[in-house]
């Protein structure tokens, strides 16, 4: 198990590499008036999948594991659980992007995520239900004019055009 985490580790890496050359084909800085050049997000997406990838390497060559990986398990069995469910909740909330919208989906995601499945009090919860699809909306659709599907609730965005 050890050896294939290190081998996929660096095979991961060497592909970000190639994603981060292959992105610089495109600007990769900031363009006035426009917002960030082409190449700009899969660099710096192909650089934390490096870092990443770098860290999981050196973990392996190291022998440091975790626990699942001392058992000879892929996943440990308290968590396989956790995955069934957040993975069934991602799949909802994609399913809703496309009826509700995604200010409509995330907050709902994210309200189940934070507060049922992390146990964090409603201090944590409400601003992160709050403030994250505000982010959003200002980053995506204001910063770099893209737009993202509002589903039944699109007539209520009017407002902020």
């Amino acid at each position: 198990m050890r050896r294939a985490e290190i081998i996929v580790a660096f095979v991961l890496a060497v592909f970000s590499v190639y994603l981060m050359w292959k992105s610089t084909e495109l600007p990769i800085g900031w363009k006035p008036g426009v917002g960030p050049g082409g190449g700009a997000f899969p660099f710096w997406l192909s650089l934390g999948m490096l870092i990443t990838s770098g860290a999981v390497f050196v973990r392996g060559v190291l022998g440091i594991t975790s626990e699942a990986q001392k058992t000879g398990e892929f996943v440990a069995r308290a968590a396989q659980r956790q995955i069934l469910i957040v993975s069934v909740s991602l799949a909802i909330m994609i399913g809703l992007i496309h009826i509700v919208g995604v200010y409509v989906s995330v907050p709902l995601f994210l309200l189940f995520y934070v507060r049922f499945l992390g146990k964090n009090s409603w201090k944590v919860t409400i601003p992160l239900v709050v403030l994250v699809p505000i982010f959003t909306f200002l980053f995506f659709e204001r910063t770099l004019q893209i737009i993202l599907p509002k589903g039944v609730t699109d007539e209520f965005f009017y407002i902020f055009f």
